[in-house]
């Protein structure tokens, strides 16, 4: 792959392009899916690919080839000259980092044990039967292994190659028709893979949601599992960057150095998280990745940049450049001091939410969203727990963040198909939170 990123850059420079960068990708990916307790499919993968990015005369363009041949490189190099010539400048545009870099090693992002797996299957079974074992009578879901290899090359003097594994898997599980649990787990090494307390507690929801009853209207203190709160917070990815503050599409435009969250808020994203399911050595640019702190102690601190936005702003990197666009990492919410029970305990009446999926937002400017809350959903009451259904969550990012109460003190890793960014979160307690009926 390096002798090919180094044909591209070289064909690239001899059209006249200025600033370039090679991004090569090579990727092994096994699924293992299952349905009613059973294994039903099982595919491998084997991806070859290129993004590029080319500037010229402070015309920007970037683009992905999966046909790798020289001819094919030629002509979209080609393509792209001709197509750019024709462009307005981005007069703003400052530039790529200048290499090169040093690097070091991030402690488990990679495991050759996952590479040689031989029998995923085993997971997905042991994932299955404790769900069973906790009451579920239907179990279902997805596994995943990954082995990625990623080679950079820049026209500033950058070449850098990382090598990742991974493996996740995502049960839910059934009881009847309006009961369901989900439950996820990912680790980068194998020794840290626990598809048992996914598949647990997916079965445990399960049975606690048992013939659910039409929820109720009204703002609640809410306590978000993990898994529905990684879903929210995973949209901070992209409205912590910089290049969505520019475009308008962030709550938080104009609010540098003001208050947006509750005091015992912090908010990072941290690149070389080890066993982070993001973590990679370096960004886009080259340059290595680093903890970055996004909210502290409520206080909104900075935005994600690469080197051009930096130097418009005079000031450094963050190291979360992408080809365009600056993004997440690992998005990390500091844990706090209360144990799950003493969570639970703080409310008198309100609702749990387990899960949430088809979050959108009314307008990104304002934050202002709406979520429907999936699987199992409690309401609570003096300590005891509920099953309702049939209740949206309509409110606004920044209130929900301001709104934070309580915090857990033990962090959950959470990454799958509703949670691209990943995100590491405790259970969190939200006070005065908006909820309606999901159907009338």
């Amino acid at each position: 792959m390096f002798e090919l990123n180094e044909f591209i850059l070289k064909k690239a420079e001899e059209l006249g392009f200025g600033d370039v960068v090679v991004l090569g990708y090579e990727t092994d990916r096994r699924q293992v899916r299952f349905a009613n307790n059973e294994i039903t499919v099982a595919k491998n993968w084997h991806e070859r690919k290129v993004e590029l990015f080319v500037e010229l005369e402070k015309r920007i363009a970037s683009t992905t080839i999966t046909e790798l041949s020289e001819e094919n490189i030629e002509r979209t190099l080609k393509t792209l000259l001709a197509n750019m010539k024709g462009m307005a400048p981005k007069e703003d545009y400052y530039g790529i980092a200048e290499g090169p870099f040093e690097y070091r090693n991030i402690p488990e992002t990679f495991d050759r044990a996952i590479v040689e797996l031989d029998e995923p299957n085993d997971y997905v079974e042991t994932a299955i039967n404790t769900a069973l074992s906790e009451g579920a009578k239907r179990v279902a879901g997805v596994l995943y292994t990954d082995h990625d290899r990623v080679y950079l090359t820049t026209s500033n003097g950058v070449e850098a190659f990382d090598e990742g594994t991974g493996i996740e898997i995502s049960v839910r599980a059934f009881v009847g028709d309006l009961e369901s649990g989900h439950g996820t787990n990912s680790a980068r090494v194998l020794k840290r893979f626990d598809p048992e307390s996914a598949g647990r507690k997916a079965g445990e929801i399960a049975h606690m949601a048992r013939d659910p009853v039409q929820g109720p209207e009204g703002r609640f203190d809410v306590i978000f599992d993990p898994l529905a709160f990684a879903n929210l917070l995973s949209y901070m990815s992209f409205m912590t960057s910089a290049y969505a503050a520019e475009a308008g599409f962030s709550f938080l435009v104009n609010k540098l150095g003001q208050r947006v969250a509750s005091e015992i808020v912090t908010i990072k994203d941290v690149g070389n998280l080890p066993n982070g399911y993001g973590t990679r050595k370096f960004d886009d640019e080259g340059v290595p990745t680093r903890e970055t702190t996004i909210i502290e102690n409520g206080t909104f601190k900075t935005f994600l940049l690469n080197t051009s936005l930096a130097r418009k702003y005079g000031t450094e990197t963050t190291a979360n450049a992408g080809l365009i666009m600056p993004h997440a990492w690992n998005i990390v919410l500091e844990p706090g001091d209360y144990s799950k029970a003493e969570l639970f305990s703080e409310v008198k009446r309100g609702i749990y939410i387990t899960n949430v999926w088809y979050t959108r937002f009314q307008n990104y400017v304002t934050g202002d969203f709406s979520t429907i809350p999936r699987d199992g959903i409690f309401l609570i009451e003096n300590g005891e727990l509920r099953p309702i259904r049939n209740i949206r969550v309509s409110d606004n990012l920044q209130r929900i963040l301001e709104g934070i109460k309580a915090l857990g003190k033990e962090s959950h890793h959470v990454h799958w198909w509703e949670v691209r960014t990943p995100v590491s979160t405790p259970y969190v307690l939200v006070e005065d939170v908006g909820i309606t009926r999901a159907t009338k």
